[in-house]
């Protein structure tokens, strides 16, 4: 299915191309960069919150700068990350198969209170084969709950840390021979700060109005809940997130661009590429507090993220 969105200008032509039947689209007939106008960057923006994902390509001249220049028509930008210093430039995460691999599911930076908005994804050297990235529509996952589950987990908060297995990754790299020793530096540097955050199960988004599930490998438990009792309620909201019919699956080449709507998605970084060398740059938007259904907004327990949240660069 493909629609085509004509701007007042007659150059600027785009193709829309869905990928999946929930998640996911293709945009092709626009140049990225920090120099589009503001109704350019509206129907983008408006096409992210439609398909959740949106990548280009052929984004051959989009280096880090230009990145930048045109994430940040989508809003301010944080720094690259709260901890992994080593790995930041200014805005700009470099996401290093040498360093670990984020093989689990995930919304970006959930253990602050204010998550990015939106994500922005390019890569920079690819594997020959492998190194895929999958995205997982959480409005669609929360719209098909059934009635009982609806009113269950909109009664949920769960405890997000960067304390958790995804940090220890590293561990899985070393057995399977993944590791140099690097993933450990990266272990203890992703850990160097403590942040842990209470956040809603379900939270209003707040641009589209729509509900969404607020979960991934950052969370440590669901709150008031037995440690089994809350395994098993996160499995089962964690397994309707993940459904492969509520997944995109990306193959990479370069000059490819990903924008994702990090309020409204998980995804992985798939280990489909044995030990070969894989690195992405990645910038973020900023966010805002989550609300939950109630109306109850997200808050901050252990670590203080403005100084990332509010970098702006």
């Amino acid at each position: 299915m493909t629609a085509t969105i004509t701007s007042r200008k007659p150059a600027e032509q785009w193709t829309i191309r869905k990928l999946t039947a929930d998640i996911g689209a293709e945009v092709s007939g626009v140049v990225l960069s920090g120099d589009l106008g503001p109704e350019t960057v509206a129907v983008l923006r408006q096409t992210v919150l439609d398909h959740k994902v949106v990548v280009f390509r052929g984004q051959h001249s989009l280096d880090d700068e230009g990145q930048r220049a045109f994430a940040r028509l989508l809003g301010p930008l944080t720094l690259g990350h709260p901890t992994l210093a080593s790995r930041v430039d200014g805005a700009v995460l470099e996401v290093n198969s040498e360093h670990g691999r984020s093989d689990s599911w995930h919304t970006d930076v959930t253990f602050v209170d204010r998550p990015p908005a939106f994500s922005v994804l390019r890569p920079v050297a690819l594997p020959e084969y492998g190194g895929t990235t999958a995205w997982a529509n959480t409005t669609a996952a929360y719209n098909r709950l059934p009635e009982p589950l609806r009113l269950l987990a909109e009664s949920l908060r769960a405890v997000h840390t960067n304390r958790y297995d995804y940090a220890r990754t590293h561990e899985r790299d070393a057995a399977e021979g993944h590791d140099d020793g690097k993933g450990r530096v990266q272990y203890e540097e992703f850990r160097s700060t403590q942040y842990e955050t209470e956040h809603p199960v379900v939270r209003a988004h707040p641009e589209t109005g729509e509900r969404t599930l607020l979960l991934g490998q950052f969370v440590s438990h669901i709150l008031d809940l037995k440690p089994a009792e809350s395994d098993a309620v996160y499995r089962i909201f964690q397994d309707r997130i993940t459904k492969l019919e509520n997944t995109l699956r990306w193959h990479w080449s370069l000059g490819d661009v990903a924008v994702w709507d990090n309020r409204a998605t998980q995804h992985y970084g798939v280990s489909d590429y044995d030990s070969q060398f894989r690195k992405l740059h990645r910038v973020t938007v900023a966010g805002d507090v989550p609300m939950g259904a109630d109306g109850r907004p997200s808050r901050a327990l252990i670590g203080d993220a403005a100084a990332y949240q509010a970098f702006a660069g």
